[in-house]
């Protein structure tokens, strides 16, 4: 390992940490990690009528964000406001700059992209002609798994699952250090689990799925139609955490929901570890009890406990994500060369 790693510390691309004693024979280990030094990155989640855009470091560590609004879904102006929300940062051409998107990609184009009404886009070569910077594409969920994998709550975990919700839902999956990667990882088929016999419809006529159980605009809607007037997500876990009891119906049936899709995925993984996020997971800290109450009801005593991690930073987590895959790209393209 010394061999191999000489170059990349000769150049600089490795850095040594600290020496540690793990009990075994022999010379002290030396942990190796990517210089901080080497450039700086931009990751860009988009949804159907914005764009955040987070600036970070080869580590991904968050040195900037900014947002702008998507007014029209057309690919040309798309790649403007993504274009304008990383003018905002003032830095000069980065190393790279990823785009975590929610459908089918493949290979830099947007196979299918129901949010923005895409169909085979290429936007990597795009945005790549317009910012003179490499562009990598990613579907949103490969990537943040991707970026909790590498950088955030899953790094160490050799298998986990992540489990988002929000305006969608969405799942991905890690086993033996890697993501699994799927064309039907932007199919949304997660979101169509069915969880409840009795629960509410989603827009495919489907009872008690994901969908109709967990999203941010179906739990609105349904505390809305309990009280005769608008009502918001964040207001919904506002009212029932002061015990209000149409909120508190509405959000522990959905943490019933939660719970029973955590068991599952570990269930039928057999990875007892799962990552929670999207801008929607204010839920389990909310509903924690509940939460766990539904995974223990659905999970064999004998099981290994399932760990879990809460990613709450929304949609800065995506927009890292993001900057995930074009750091992985630029290190994929690392060439020792003179």
């Amino acid at each position: 390992m010394t061999r191999l790693a000489k170059p990349f510390l000769d150049r600089g691309i490795l850095v040594e940490q600290g020496e540690t004693q793990d009990g075994s024979v022999g010379r002290p280990t030396r942990p190796l990690d990517i210089a901080p030094d080497l450039g700086v990155f931009i990751g860009v989640k988009l949804t159907g009528d914005r764009v955040y855009a987070a600036l970070t470091d080869v580590r991904a560590r968050l040195l900037a964000t900014s947002e702008a609004p998507i007014e029209k879904r057309d690919p040309e102006a798309v790649v403007a406001a993504v274009e304008k929300a990383i003018d905002s940062f003032g830095t000069a051409r980065p190393n790279g700059i990823g785009v975590s998107i929610g459908g089918v990609v493949s290979d830099g184009v947007v196979e299918f992209a129901p949010f923005l009404g895409w169909q085979d886009v290429d936007f990597a070569a795009a945005l790549s002609q317009r910012t003179n910077a490499p562009v990598t594409v990613e579907n949103d969920l490969v990537a943040l798994a991707e970026a909790e994998r590498w950088f955030g709550l899953g790094r160490g975990i050799d298998g986990f699952s992540v489990i988002t919700i929000g305006e969608g839902i969405g799942y991905a999956l890690v086993v033996h250090g890697e993501v699994v990667r799927s064309r039907e990882a932007g199919v949304g088929l997660g979101g169509h689990l069915p969880l409840a016999a009795t629960g509410p419809l989603c827009a495919e006529g489907h009872r008690g799925c994901a969908q109709a159980l967990l999203t941010s605009g179906s739990i609105a809607a349904q505390v809305s139609g309990a009280l005769q007037r608008p009502v918001e997500y964040d207001e919904v876990l506002k009212l029932a955490s002061e015990g209000n009891p149409a909120a508190r119906a509405v959000t522990g049936a959905a943490a019933d929901a939660l719970g029973r899709f955590v068991a599952l995925a570990a269930n039928l993984t057999m990875q007892p570890a799962v990552v929670l996020a999207g801008d929607g997971v204010a839920l389990f800290a909310l509903e924690e009890s509940r939460v766990r109450a539904a995974i223990a009801a659905d999970r064999d005593p004998r099981a290994d406990p399932i760990a879990i991690y809460v990613d709450d930073s929304s949609f800065t987590a995506w927009a890292r994500g993001a900057a995930a895959v074009a750091i992985q790209a630029a290190v994929a393209g690392l060439t020792l060369d003179p």
